[in-house]
């Protein structure tokens, strides 16, 4: 009988990467001029009460996508892979990207899954050597504009469990000796999915459960 592979889930913001990607995004955008000062003061507003745990991660992702809305996608993915290497690659966290490589070295399969967004998050999948990307994915209107919202739920907390549950079938993927990494508790629900959760620099509601569980918590270097 074949034996099963073994997949690695890697979550992104605050996990594979040291900060939130888009505090980064946010600052680059405002830089070039390309982010009005009502959207920040509208995204400031609502992370004061997402750093409370008031809102929702997906919540945050629905607000945060409304830059989106009337903008042609094209204009977004012709910067993403200098913007990734200029902007994101610096604040991957060596600790965890040391675990992407060492899963690579044991031929895991590495996936990728954040509710951030697929030209953000392709050029980190091709320069990590991920074989899998499940993301948040932008809605196109019938312009062909982006709309502003999401296509399809929004990657995160239960709908993140059921996109990973479902790729870990169709890969036939061994979910007892599975990996996952996460920091964030709407990350519970795929963490409990595997048989080796870790808990990268939690919140604290994640670490107290990571805690009560015996999880590794795992920190950034």
């Amino acid at each position: 009988m074949r034996r099963k592979s073994v997949g690695a889930f890697f979550d992104f913001d605050k996990t594979l990467l040291m900060v939130e990607s888009p505090k980064l995004g946010i600052r680059y955008l405002w830089d070039k001029g390309m982010i009005s000062a009502a959207y920040v003061a509208k995204i400031l507003f609502a992370n004061f009460f997402y750093k409370r745990n008031l809102i929702s991660d997906e919540t945050m992702t629905h607000l945060l996508l409304t830059f989106y809305r009337n903008k042609p996608l094209e204009l977004f993915q012709a910067g993403a892979d200098d913007y990734y290497h200029d902007i994101i690659k610096p604040h991957l966290a060596p600790g965890i990207l040391a675990r992407v490589h060492k899963h690579a070295e044991q031929d895991h399969v590495l996936i990728l899954i954040s509710a951030g967004i697929r030209y953000l998050l392709e050029p980190v999948v091709k320069d990590l050597e991920f074989d899998f990307l499940i993301c948040t994915e932008l809605e196109t209107g019938p312009d062909g504009l982006l709309t502003g919202r999401a296509k399809g739920p929004v990657c995160s907390g239960i709908n993140k469990k059921q996109y990973a549950s479902r790729l870990a079938h169709d890969l036939d993927l061994d979910l007892l000796r599975s990996f996952a990494y996460g920091n964030h508790h709407s990350d519970i629900p795929m963490l409990e999915m595997v048989g080796n959760p870790h808990a990268v620099e939690p919140n604290d509601i994640l670490r107290k459960i990571a805690k009560e569980r015996n999880w590794p918590i795992l920190t950034y270097c």
